[in-house]
């Protein structure tokens, strides 16, 4: 009897162990500064070289703010998946924070604005070595992995960039 409360409990201590990944990235360049426009030709291009990027990474989720440019930015990785993307307030940053934080064992991407996504990485446990992201950045690349073992939580970060530089 001792035996079999072990296994079980073994095994409920192992299922309780998974990983969340999370991409973080902000929109493309856009036309303009108004809330309604599209990608530039450049944030297209930034739009296939992240969908390059993260095309065999598993993604499973794609959440994105209602803003064309962000759509746009994740429409061609999930036309490649076949992944449905899935509209988050752009503000406040928990409504996004908390529904990541429900998922387990899963690999999802989050498209967001220059002033929302290091927010979101700082809500998930990262600390990012950024404290703001310039008004003409958009290549940054932020993966959160969140491990979550039996008795603890722990987050890590890399940061890095894709697609090409944008010239000035």
């Amino acid at each position: 009897m001792r035996f079999y409360l072990f296994i079980v409990a073994l095994i409920t201590v192992m299922t309780a162990c998974s990983t969340t990944t999370v991409y973080i990235v902000r929109h493309g360049e856009k036309v303009n500064e108004s809330d309604t426009t599209n990608l530039s030709p450049a944030g297209y291009a930034r739009a296939v070289a992240l969908a390059d990027t993260l095309a065999n990474r598993g993604i499973d989720s794609i959440f994105s703010t209602p803003f064309r440019r962000t759509r746009q930015t994740v429409g061609p990785l999930a036309q490649r998946l076949g992944v449905r993307v899935v509209d988050y307030p752009a503000k406040p940053n928990e409504a996004i924070v908390n529904r990541i934080r429900q998922i387990r064992n899963k690999t999802v991407l989050v498209a967001g604005h220059s002033n929302t996504i290091l927010e979101i990485a700082r809500g998930l446990g990262a600390n990012p070595t950024m404290t703001t992201i310039a008004s003409g950045d958009f290549d940054n690349l932020l993966r959160v992995r969140i491990h979550y073992g039996p008795f603890r939580k722990s987050v890590t970060l890399s940061e890095t960039t894709y697609g090409q530089m944008t010239p000035p």
